[in-house]
């Protein structure tokens, strides 16, 4: 990634899927209302960066939940809510078989699973899913591609990965970064803040 350039990331809004603490990954579930007003106030805080940010590039996950959150984001900077692009490497970890299923009941479906992913949760892959691993290594090809300020809206994943490569972290701290919601990360020459 060039130096000197300003990511502004946002994760979508709440779904009903995250409220109910069900594995979401690649399953295309919309914003609820509490995550429609996320959007809002993460908009309204992307406005402090007002003019500079209405000259950035603007690019989406292709889910429906990161696109609503983009075009909340945009009209509230007072742009054309649908100027944006959509990448998919920005798309969320896929978590296979674990889709659908709430947190709570993996004890019971996949306790192997859940056993393994213990041992070593930057590598553990569900089946028919994606490791932090695959995710990094995507994330990684999608930021050397960067050449200018950037606005993503995007999901937990992709925000973990992003982080541990702009700020150098240990790949191994990936899964266990936080990733809310209601706040916009900025990563600016090496550093990060929540605004």
């Amino acid at each position: 990634m060039r130096p000197g350039l300003k990511l502004y990331f946002v994760r979508h809004g709440e779904t009903d899927w995250n409220a109910e603490r069900r594995y979401q990954g690649q399953t295309d579930i919309p914003l609820n209302t509490r995550g429609r007003a996320q959007s809002q106030r993460n908009g309204e805080a992307l406005r402090s960066f007002l003019p500079d940010v209405a000259q950035a590039d603007f690019v989406a996950s292709p889910l429906g939940r990161t696109r609503e959150t983009m075009q909340i984001l945009r009209q509230s900077l007072g742009l054309d809510p649908v100027g944006y692009r959509v990448d998919r490497r920005l798309i969320e970890l896929s978590y296979g078989s674990w889709e659908g299923q709430l947190q709570a009941h993996l004890p019971r479906t996949d306790p192997a699973g859940l056993a393994e992913r213990k041992i070593d949760p930057f590598r553990w892959r569900p089946v028919g899913g994606e490791s932090y691993e695959d995710l990094l290594r995507r994330t990684i090809e999608w930021a050397e591609t960067l050449q200018r300020d950037t606005v993503i809206s995007s999901h937990g994943g992709v925000s973990r990965c992003l982080r541990a490569y702009v700020l150098g972290l240990d790949r191994e701290t990936i899964p266990s970064l936080e990733s809310p919601q209601d706040r916009v990360l900025l990563l600016d020459d090496g550093r990060m803040s929540w605004v």
